[in-house]
């Protein structure tokens, strides 16, 4: 049963890479190979650190695999943010089928600061006004 175990999750945790690797051969544009290649990175990653932790089954190799799937959960978002976001402002093309672009016209590159939506706006204009 064991064997069985590790061999479903190290070839889903492998077909999940697969996807992360097509997603990032097929995808337009860098906010969505970013999308794809994550998420899917770090399922495919975690699923084949717990078939390594089932077969082993030993305490030292199980933790381990949770340390490296916690450190993946843990930095994975945060560097495709950063990579995001260096490339939104370096001018990375999006796709042209992209429908919208919510940070046009809300970042001051002079200052480096993002200005709030205008829905937040209107809520802070009302949270200004005295109440009775």
């Amino acid at each position: 049963m064991t064997e069985f175990l590790t061999g479903l999750f190290l070839v889903v945790g492998a077909a999940f890479m697969v996807v992360a690797a097509l997603g990032l051969v097929r995808m337009p544009d860098l906010p969505m190979r970013l999308h794809a290649t994550t998420k899917a990175g770090v399922l495919g990653a975690g699923l084949m650190m717990v078939g390594v932790a089932v077969y082993f089954g030993d305490g030292g190799v199980t933790t381990r695999a949770v340390a490296v799937i916690g450190f993946l959960l843990l930095t994975a978002p945060v560097a495709a943010h950063a990579i995001g976001r260096a490339g939104y402002f370096v001018g990375v093309p999006l796709w042209e089928h992209s429908k919208t672009d919510e940070l046009k016209g809300r970042y001051d590159e002079k200052n480096h600061t993002l200005a709030s939506p205008p829905e937040m706006q209107d809520a802070k204009q009302d949270d200004d006004v005295p109440r009775a």
